[in-house]
Parts: structure tokens; C-alpha cells; sequence
């Protein structure tokens, strides 16, 4: 069989890349590590592609991490042991990217890679939710920014049009000091391996009242599920929480997750395990 040969692209900087993804449908790369995958063919072979590749993942542009005020940017091409390394990551993001893999597919792959690819176990995802993380988008247009609920439609679905990349992600607020935080990652094994169900939950308090909670959960639906009418619930309720309170979170949760079967998990030890994991968070003691 003759493969198809194709176009490929290394610019050497971001408006030349854009300038190009303006002139054609082009597929984007960047560390490559879910793409590839999907993309693979019999062994020996190259991956299959039916349209122009623009490599990214070199782009100084999109490798910068830095702080304005109190949010924090991340170039979408920076791969999580670079961010591992950085000072202003914060820790609970660190603890997440430690479970990715293993280290190397952490040096090759990127955060952006990670929420564009949109899978509902993506890794780094419920806690990019709970943190309310923005993606920034630019084309040789202009730019513009999406919440990430917004931004993930679906599984491998975003709203990202042809001409446009992701060129960074903003962790808008990020206090000095973290409130109570928790990430769970449940698989076959630690690191790894795909996610059957994840858990990020914050909490922060003050005089005996809850003052902010957040709660998202992976793998249990089409996208990844937080509900903010339900954490609003739990502001202003006093501290530690009772076991009616408790009960009453669970019980939403429980008919608000909607996990399918598949061959890593059944979607009944799925809702066990994330209502589990969201009852051990509540029961938190100062």
C-alpha cells in the first residue's frame, strides 16, 4: 500500500504558524501524545494524516509561564514536567501531572494538547475546572478567550475554529495561599494508565462558615461534571458539615452522574467510587 504523502510545517514563529492555519485546513502537534495514538498505523508504518501537520511544540511563544496580578498564564505548549518544575504551578496541579504517565510522555506532553484532545478522562481536567481555567485563542485575525466549560463540547470536541490556536491557558485569581484541596485519580495502576474515574474538590472557610466550595469529577460523563447551583449549596453552611448536609450533596451528585460501561470500568462501580471520593472530601475536619 503507497501512503499518501503530506505538507508539514515548522515555522519559526507564532504569526507565521497562524499566517499558514489562515491560508489551510491544517492539523495541529504539539507533543503528539494522544494524536499519534489515534493516528497509528500497522507497525513500521507512518501515522495516518489527510491533511497538512503544523508542528507547535517548539514555539517560544507558547512555553511561557508567568503571573499577572493574581493569575496565572501557561503556554498551552508547556509540557507538564516543565510545569512540574515551575514555582508558580500550583501544587495540586503538580500532584495531578505526577499520576500522568509516565515521565516520558510528561516531557513530551503539553497542556493544551491535554484540553484540546477533550477526553472526560483527561488528567488535568477536573482540576482546570475547578480552578474556572480560560483558554486563550488566537488566528491572524485577532484573539479572543473561552471558559473551559465552553470550550470542551464533548468528547475530542472543542469550539476552536481552523484558523485558530490555543495559545494559552489563564488560571484567573489563584490566591497565594491554596484553600483545602483534594485530587483523586482511580485506574489499574498509579500513573500509568487511562483514568476510570477522577475526583478535584475545594473547599475554603473562614469563622465556621463555608465560604467557596468546588466540586468536579472525570470520567462519568460526555465532558467533565461540575455543578455550580450544587456547590452553592455549601457556601455559608457552618463548618465542619453535618451528616445531613452531607447526604443531600451526595444525593444531587448521585443522579447528576451519568458514568457509561466500557472496558477499563462499569459505569455502577464508576458512581460508586466518585461518590465515594465526593463524601470522604465533605467529611474533611479542620
Amino acid at each position: 500500500m503507497v501512503t499518501k504523502a503530506i505538507a508539514s510545517y515548522r515555522m519559526k514563529s507564532l504569526d507565521e504558524t497562524l499566517s499558514q492555519l489562515s491560508k489551510e485546513d491544517c492539523q495541529l502537534i504539539a507533543g503528539g501524545t494522544d494524536l499519534m495514538v489515534q493516528r497509528k498505523s500497522p507497525r513500521g508504518a507512518p501515522g495516518r494524516f489527510d491533511k497538512p501537520v503544523v508542528f507547535i511544540d517548539h514555539l517560544k511563544e507558547l512555553k511561557q509561564i508567568y503571573r499577572v496580578n493574581q493569575d496565572i498564564h501557561i503556554g498551552a505548549c508547556c509540557t507538564y514536567s516543565e510545569m512540574m518544575e515551575h514555582h508558580l504551578i500550583p501544587n495540586i496541579l503538580k500532584k495531578a501531572m505526577k499520576e500522568i504517565a509516565a515521565p516520558a510522555i510528561r516531557n513530551r506532553g503539553t497542556i493544551g494538547g491535554n484540553i484540546c484532545n477533550a477526553s472526560p478522562a483527561g488528567d488535568t481536567l477536573p482540576l482546570l475546572y475547578i480552578f474556572n481555567a480560560k483558554i486563550r485563542l488566537r488566528s491572524a485575525k485577532g484573539e479572543r478567550a473561552a471558559e473551559i466549560r465552553d470550550f470542551i463540547q464533548g468528547p475530542r470536541k472543542v469550539d476552536r475554529l481552523k484558523d485558530e490556536l490555543v495559545t494559552e491557558i489563564i488560571l484567573p485569581e489563584v490566591p497565594e495561599v491554596q484553600p483545602y484541596f483534594v485530587f483523586e485519580k482511580v485506574a489499574n495502576r498509579r500513573a500509568d494508565a487511562i483514568t476510570k474515574i477522577s475526583f478535584a474538590g475545594s473547599m475554603r472557610w473562614d469563622e465556621g462558615r463555608i465560604q467557596d466550595a468546588r466540586l468536579a469529577f472525570g470520567a462519568v460523563g460526555p465532558t467533565i461534571v461540575r455543578a455550580a447551583d450544587i456547590e452553592q449549596k455549601l457556601v455559608g453552611q457552618a463548618f465542619p458539615l453535618n451528616d445531613k448536609v452531607i447526604d443531600g450533596i451526595v444525593a444531587e451528585f448521585e443522579s447528576l452522574l451519568k458514568p457509561i460501561d466500557d472496558h477499563r470500568s462499569t459505569g455502577v462501580y464508576r458512581k460508586t467510587v466518585a461518590l465515594n471520593l465526593l463524601r470522604h472530601f465533605l467529611e474533611v475536619r479542620a
